[in-house]
């Protein structure tokens, strides 16, 4: 089998494997509510029709946040809207960039930060926004900042908040229904009638889904994070051209160990760099745990494109 070497390939591979870590990750989904279902006893409800029931209370919660999620994380990191006078070469860079990807320009926001960093978010192309620390402004050259730009951008280009919205709904449903069904057993609940009505085999199921489920759907939420990262690095290079400037921006941005102050955990996985610095374990096991692939796999992956974007 050919090695996977140019950024076209890298990009389909990494398209690929997402679809199909979010496929297996449905059908793991409705596997683990239905199971639940038939633990609570209703079988004679249906154990899908509970299934399509919680998916769309998940839904419907999860289309709230995916609609306000871009103005909330921009708030929480303190991010500044600026204008084109306020940093032309900046505003030149991205508009350059969008219309080689042929998107809208964003908004552009500042993060009063000297830690190096950059993310994107918005719910599509039209509503999209890039926000960037002083930091990164300051330390990273034009092609090393159009790196970090082309791949905010491909972030957008390729709807990963909407990727990534999905995935939540199903991180939630699960959650959400675990949480019940343990709630359920020790405050009674239908444990009055479950004897009856439960087949024993599924209660004792649904206990170790209710336990282990929602571990393995963070697990599975982290890997699609892992890849979706990969992808916007492959698509970023084919709007630059240049492997170079975003793996010599990586270099630079891993090397600064100033933490960002105003990043938490729920906004870490945006970034185009974990901002919780000296965190990227190498080790498999705790690699798992990690929002973003280790920095050297990101910046040999790249190395590999070198010449034949």
């Amino acid at each position: 089998m050919a090695a996977v070497n140019t950024a076209w390939d890298h990009k389909n591979s990494n398209t690929f494997k997402t679809w199909l870590i979010m496929f297996l990750f449905s059908l793991f989904t409705v596997a683990v509510i239905y199971v639940i279902a038939q633990g609570f006893g209703y079988g004679e409800v249906g154990g899908l029709g509970i299934v399509g029931f919680a998916l769309i209370m998940a839904g419907i919660m999860n289309f709230v946040s995916y609609y306000w999620s871009d103005k909330i994380v921009l708030g929480v990191s303190g991010a500044k809207p600026i204008k084109k006078e306020d940093n032309p070469e900046v505003y030149r860079i991205v508009e350059n960039l969008c219309i080689a990807a042929g998107l809208p320009t964003p908004k552009i926001y500042i993060i009063d930060d000297t830690a190096t960093n950059a993310f994107a978010t918005g719910r599509d192309p039209k509503h999209a926004a890039i926000a960037y620390t002083k930091g990164i402004l300051q330390k990273l050259n034009k092609q090393e900042l159009e790196g970090v730009t082309a791949h905010e951008l491909s972030h957008v280009g390729n709807r990963d908040t909407l990727v990534m919205a999905v995935v939540s709904i199903l991180v939630g449903t699960i959650a959400l229904l675990s949480d019940f069904f343990m709630r359920s057993m020790w405050y009674g609940g239908r444990g009055s009638d479950r004897d009856s009505r439960g087949n024993q085999l599924f209660v004792i199921l649904a206990i170790v889904a209710a336990i282990l489920a929602p571990i393995v759907a963070t697990l599975i939420q982290l890997a699609v994070s892992r890849r979706r990262e990969f992808l916007a690095d492959a698509s970023g290079v084919l709007l630059t051209r240049y492997p170079q400037g975003l793996a010599s921006a990586l270099q630079k941005i891993s090397s600064d160990k100033e933490p960002l102050e105003v990043a938490n955990r729920g906004t870490a996985h945006l970034y185009i760099v974990n901002p919780f610095k000296g965190v990227d374990a190498k080790q498999w096991l705790a690699g798992l745990f990690n929002t973003h692939p280790p920095i050297e796999a990101r910046i040999r992956a790249l190395r590999e494109m070198e010449g034949k974007v």
